[in-house]
């Protein structure tokens, strides 16, 4: 029975892309061992889009209210690489991870399946 998700973040820089999901989302860790920290995460979804491409996945970080998070996140430092587009699932931009590239950042417009219980 699946448990959980262990997503993954490859980032050329590792440390300053823990330090920004630290102390600026402010998310939860363990130490693995020897600093290695591995983060808790809000309750999540999984959607699955067509595509032409082989083996694409992204992550994307989900809020209530886009401008106030865009705001809060500002404060602390936060670079927003795209303009906020309104979509048909939802109001979406990207930031920036130092270290790590890029996230997307939306506001959902879609039903969302973060409580659903098996």
């Amino acid at each position: 029975m699946i448990t959980g998700v262990h997503a993954i973040i490859y980032a050329k820089d590792a440390e300053a892309t823990r330090k920004f999901f630290r102390d600026v989302l402010d998310l939860p860790s363990v130490d693995a061992g020897a600093g290695w920290l591995i983060f808790g995460l809000p309750p999540a979804e999984l959607g699955i889009h067509p595509t032409e491409e082989e083996g694409k996945h992204e992550l994307c970080l989900l809020c209530d209210n886009l401008t106030k998070t865009m705001d809060d996140l500002k404060k602390k430092g936060v670079e927003f690489t795209g303009p906020v587009r309104e979509l048909e699932w939802g109001s979406a931009t990207t930031l920036q991870i130092p270290g790590g590239g890029h996230l997307y950042l939306y506001q959902p417009k879609h039903p969302l399946a973060t409580g659903l219980k098996r």
